[in-house]
């Protein structure tokens, strides 16, 4: 897959364009995708899809834009996966976020991207205040020469597919209905970071990942780990992991994944690991001492064995 980053693409020739941020890349985005995929190996030209860094929520309100459930390259990731050839990563900043719907039509999707037939969500909205709708992209077509075509709304278990739907099962706790939504588990990525060993003192060493924006869950979960053993970088190990600040202990600003495999004792910083979400054993929680702490999380760790000899 070829990736493109800027304020405009350089135009690569005619395609079969699809466009949104794809938080998540849940079951709703993989459909659109694969409809994106078949359409265009029917008309013959590559696929491509138009995202957003950052997320236009956290350019206009960056204090409540909500959780991101993938970063970039998790998103890209799957986005390849799906078989998209195409994907350019605009830059929203203030001069995207004021250009008319029209101009956003004619000089980005037209002439700078080259879209010949389009796919959007049903009720996509683009351009300066959200001017853009269906209806112009219908007009716009006709005047333009692309074809365009609606996606419609992906429902499981009458519940609408969409990243806001994941991030609320997140948020309550509830993995398995995540992972409906998604297709998946959910997951998180990062590379291991050098912390202050408190882990390994109370008996239980972590591999700390610093999450560099708002996780869309907190708590403490069983989890499966890949990327740790060199010998089988896409071997799962079982493990528990706190996703938080640590408020027993000089209460952290940033949040922090801290990861602890099972019987597993080799030195994992500078690793790129992946960590899948199972179940939630419980919320943070500030304990008095660090004794509590660490029966604390010795319970954390007798569940999470327990959870996996049953689901073994």
């Amino acid at each position: 897959m070829v990736v493109t980053h800027g304020s405009v693409a350089a135009s690569r020739g005619r395609v079969a364009l699809t466009v949104g941020n794809f938080d998540g890349v849940h079951r709703g985005h993989q459909a659109m995708l694969e409809w994106l995929v078949a359409k265009a190996r029917e008309l013959g030209l590559p696929s491509g899809a138009l995202t957003f860094e950052p997320h236009p929520r956290e350019f206009f309100s960056p204090a409540s834009a909500p959780a991101r459930l993938t970063r970039l390259r998790e998103k890209l990731e799957r986005m390849a996966a799906a078989g998209v050839e195409r994907v350019h990563v605009a830059r929203f900043d203030g001069r995207l976020a004021a250009m008319p719907a029209e101009r956003f039509v004619e000089d980005i999707l037209v002439r700078a991207l080259g879209a010949r037939w389009l796919l959007v969500g049903h009720d996509f909205r683009f351009g300066a205040k959200r001017g853009g709708d269906f209806a112009l992209l219908e007009s716009a077509g006709r005047r333009l020469g692309f074809g365009l075509e609606a996606m419609p709304e992906v429902r499981l278990d009458g519940e609408r597919v969409s990243s806001s739907a994941v991030r609320a099962a997140l948020d309550a706790g509830e993995l398995e209905r995540a992972a409906r939504l998604l297709g998946r588990s959910y997951s998180i990525s990062g590379r291991v970071a050098h912390g202050a060993k408190l882990g390994r003192s109370l008996g239980f060493p972590t591999a700390n990942i610093v999450l560099p924006r708002r996780p869309p869950l907190a708590g403490v979960y069983v989890i499966e780990c890949c990327g740790a053993d060199s010998g089988d970088a896409l071997r799962w190990l079982p493990g528990v992991a706190s996703v938080g600040r640590r408020p027993t202990v000089n209460e952290l600003v940033a949040p922090l994944l801290e990861v602890h495999l099972f019987d597993f004792e080799a030195a994992l910083y500078g690793r790129h690991l992946k960590v899948r979400f199972l179940a939630k054993l419980r919320d943070e929680a500030k304990y008095p001492d660090l004794g509590e702490l660490r029966e604390a999380i010795a319970r954390d760790v007798a569940q999470a064995k327990e959870y996996f000899s049953e689901h073994g």
